[in-house]
């Protein structure tokens, strides 16, 4: 009795002490996004816990949270819904069944999970793609691709490569009655890192140049070089998505090290002779002056890490780092950021970029949302910040694709 008596007083004195964290005034919702945000930082201290004590590493747990989601393929009247591969990667396909006189656009989603957690078959991402597919008339088409830390860099990007050029095959859109001319890559937060590398790499590809009409990313994370820039300072502690807990998963994905996250907290992770990146990722130059406020610009301290990690050098991990001239060729581009989300300055940076560099570009910012709000639309939450995104992108595709 005496243990469960201490459990139960420390639940309810952790219980206490997340309610009362300050939750930004202007949120959506905000009592729901307060329950959200005490969930995410019950579950970082379990799996913290876990880890100390040896019983599952710290983002087993955070995998079981969203496994917990999944759900099987269901077909509606409107739509079959099948689980395929695609050269051996398993992928969500969705296909409208009405008879169709024209070929029909199709999007390729990728989701987000930092790099470590999430699947389509997750309620919300079939929500989300379910949608899609319905209200456009489209084809859509959802890979799973490996996770890390089993798979490190560059496992997830290579499967979402091979998923994308399967798909663009002559036989393969034939096939689906898909145009080639009205495709779409789109994902959300890592997913959309994939998003802007794939479509990079493809542009870069002589045979699959100009063969993606159009790329869509939701809260994208864009670049791993500055931890330190306003949005990871403005919303250290969330909602939902503290800077610790994205570093911490994230970083699973480039190395299996304690210290890389460590040195990326502290901003002091970026090599010797790293230094001229530093230009396409700097915020003091690209953001617009409302978000800058009263920050002063620092650069990340070069040559802290023991180890050495060309990772954090690489255009694949981090699409910021690639040169206008690269930049040009990109196609049409459409960006959502929300306003409390420590990855919002990430967004913003690659949307002046882009137009710097003269790609047209469509971008929405959301003010009263948060990061992952599209993974709140389903029971029990209905975050309606969630569903208003999810609306944008699908309005933006139907006028665009």
């Amino acid at each position: 009795m005496g243990n469960k008596t201490w459990l139960f007083g420390l639940s309810c004195i952790l219980l206490a002490y997340y309610t009362y964290i300050p939750i930004p005034e202007n949120l959506e919702e905000p009592w729901k996004v307060r329950f959200i945000d005490i969930l995410t930082k019950i579950a970082t201290l379990t799996a913290t816990l876990f880890e100390n004590t040896g019983l599952m590493k710290f983002e087993d747990l955070f995998f079981i949270l969203m496994r917990i989601q999944n759900i099987e393929p269901f077909s509606d009247e409107n739509l079959t819904v099948i689980d395929i591969d695609f050269s051996k990667i398993p992928v969500r396909l969705y296909l409208p069944k009405r008879k169709s006189e024209i070929q029909r656009p199709a999007v390729i989603y990728i989701h987000g999970g930092a790099f470590a957690t999430g699947s389509f078959k997750m309620l919300p991402y079939d929500f989300v793609n379910r949608m899609t597919a319905s209200r456009l008339d489209a084809v859509v088409v959802a890979p799973d691709y490996r996770l890390a830390p089993q798979d490190l860099f560059p496992a997830a990007l290579e499967d979402c490569i091979v998923v994308v050029k399967f798909f663009l095959q002559d036989k393969v859109l034939e096939k689906y009655g898909v145009d080639p001319a009205h495709i779409c890559i789109a994902g959300d937060s890592s997913g959309g890192a994939l998003v802007g590398s794939v479509t990079q790499l493809l542009q870069d590809d002589p045979e699959y140049r100009n063969k993606i009409k159009a790329q869509a990313m939701i809260y994208p994370k864009l670049q791993a070089v500055d931890t330190w820039m306003p949005s990871y300072r403005e919303y250290e502690n969330g909602p939902f998505l503290s800077r610790k807990l994205g570093i911490k998963l994230s970083t699973r994905y480039l190395a299996e090290d304690e210290e890389l996250p460590e040195a990326i907290l502290r901003n002091e992770h970026m090599p010797e002779g790293s230094r001229d990146v530093f230009k396409f990722v700097n915020w003091s130059r690209f953001l617009p002056e409302k978000y800058k406020k009263n920050h002063v610009y620092r650069e990340p301290v070069l040559g802290k890490l023991n180890a050495s990690y060309p990772v954090l050098l690489d255009s694949r991990v981090s699409p910021l780092l690639v040169n206008d001239s690269q930049l040009q060729k990109l196609p049409l581009t459409y960006v959502i950021t929300c306003e409390h989300d420590i990855l919002r300055d990430d967004g913003l940076i690659y949307v002046t970029r882009l137009r710097n560099a003269g790609v047209p570009v469509t971008h929405e910012h959301i003010e009263d949302a948060i990061h992952g709000a599209i993974s709140f639309v389903t029971a029990p939450m209905y975050l309606h910040s969630g569903l208003r995104i999810i609306d944008k992108y699908i309005s933006w595709l139907q006028e665009n694709l």
